[in-house]
């Protein structure tokens, strides 16, 4: 099944990798025989996501991704290995999912003419004012 990372874009299976791994840290006599934890590998260069997003994924200074362009997730927060698989995915989609979409261009505008003579009213009482503060000549 296919990782679904928008309505449009999916992540076919066979293009992530996910391994069993023991987990680290406290856990007991289990953690040493159980494999948890799961390892996520993702190379974007060889997957089918469209060029643009790729580039745009490659740009991202995000220390998952390394030099060669592959992204390592390791999940370990949880104690079976299934809600790690999940966790690891849902990692990977929040990773991808910002690139997916675009910034509006932004559309150049002037201040109205009531806007100006505005701001030069309030320039004006504030200059007034100030003057106000001077030395008192009695």
């Amino acid at each position: 099944m296919p990782l679904d990372i928008s309505r449009n874009v999916s992540i076919p299976d066979n293009e992530i990798e996910l391994t069993a791994v023991r987990a680290q840290g406290a856990g007991g006599q289990n953690v040493n025989k159980v494999s948890s934890a799961i390892h996520l590998r993702f190379d974007i260069r060889a997957s089918s996501l469209h060029p643009g997003f790729k580039e745009k994924l490659l740009a991202l200074r995000d220390r998952r991704i390394t030099r060669d362009g592959v992204v390592v997730i390791k999940a370990q927060q949880h104690r079976t290995q299934e809600q790690n698989r999940e966790d690891a995915l849902a990692r990977l989609r929040e990773l991808i999912r910002p690139v997916l979409y675009s910034d509006k261009p932004r559309k150049a505008t002037r201040p109205s003419r009531n806007a100006k003579r505005k701001r030069m009213d309030s320039k004006t009482r504030d200059g007034a004012k100030k003057r106000l503060r001077g030395r008192v000549d009695h």
